[in-house]
């Protein structure tokens, strides 16, 4: 199958050895939401060769707190400081700004506080992200908002989940160009984003709400079938759930999304081979643990 994206050149220079005490980790505190813009700029930070004393001439920040600030601990963060820590990191700021946004909603503040947070700030232009990027995106966009919505059936919040997804990616996208396939890098960003908003049980998504929206269901034209319908969606469903990541999505995209295999290998950024074996021992679980219904509409 042709990559979309080049292959990645030689890895950057080693970065110098900075002065002072090593940074510490992410506190364990710290929610996906606020790790979502968190994460892309401490590891900015950690391949500029900068250090938090060098920073702070420039960031209203003590090295103490910029510290603070990188760890996710303390009080969360006015967008006027992480904009000045972006400048000088070379971070673009739509983005992060989206996050950070997003992530202080979630922390519990003020629409006013946020307000007040950016009013010093000259407006952040969206600038464009990379031509990559946008490649991805008209490539992927569909089918990752047909994934969302199985697990979040609200639109507002399955939209939000792709949005969070492409400006993550957007932040991230070096490491993504320089990772074994872009494609398979930024699915990890949108599972990771879509099951951190969905309800689960167990530690595991659920899916239960999409059984209400099934075609199967939709075409049963008497309440009894309608209620058989719904139970067997739920138990199938559930079982669904308890799959590997791997065989949960392939089988999502295959049967819930009624994909064809070839879209599902360029979505996940693995090999025909590897989706047609993950759906077949995906089948395997689902018929020991189940009554599986047949897959009639789902594309070849």
């Amino acid at each position: 199958m042709t990559t979309l994206f080049p292959t990645p050149g030689p890895g950057p220079e080693p970065v110098p050895l900075r002065p002072g005490r090593k940074l510490g980790p992410v506190a364990a505190t710290v929610g996906s939401a606020h790790r979502a813009w968190l994460d892309p700029t401490r590891e900015r930070y950690l391949t500029s060769g900068r250090t938090l004393g060098d920073l702070s001439r420039s960031v209203p920040l003590a090295k103490s707190k910029l510290s603070e600030l990188l760890r996710g601990v303390g009080h969360y963060p006015r967008w006027e400081v992480i904009h000045r820590l972006a400048e000088e990191l070379g971070i673009p700021g739509w983005p992060l700004h989206r996050l950070w946004k997003q992530a202080a909603v979630d922390a519990g503040k003020s629409r006013d506080w946020i307000d007040r947070s950016t009013e010093k700030v000259v407006t952040v232009a969206p600038s464009g992200p990379p031509l990559e990027h946008g490649a991805l995106r008209s490539m992927a966009a569909e089918g990752y908002l047909s994934y969302a919505g199985v697990f979040l059936p609200d639109p507002a919040a399955r939209d939000a989940a792709v949005e969070d997804t492409f400006a993550i990616l957007w932040l991230s996208f070096g490491d993504a160009l320089a990772s074994p396939d872009t494609r398979r890098y930024a699915w990890e960003i949108l599972r990771a984003t879509v099951h951190a908003k969905a309800d689960h049980r167990d530690h595991r998504p659920l899916l239960a709400e999409a059984a209400f929206d099934t075609v199967a269901l939709r075409e049963q034209t008497s309440a009894e079938g309608e209620m058989a319908q719904l139970t067997e969606s739920l138990e199938l469903f559930a079982a669904i759930s308890r799959l590997p990541d791997a065989q949960l999505d392939v089988l999502v995209l295959r049967r819930l999304c009624g994909l064809g295999t070839e879209k599902v290998s360029d979505l996940l950024g693995i090999p025909l081979a590897a989706v047609r074996s993950n759906e077949r021992h995906a089948e395997r679980f689902l018929e020991d643990t189940i009554e599986l219904p047949e897959a009639g509409g789902t594309a070849p």
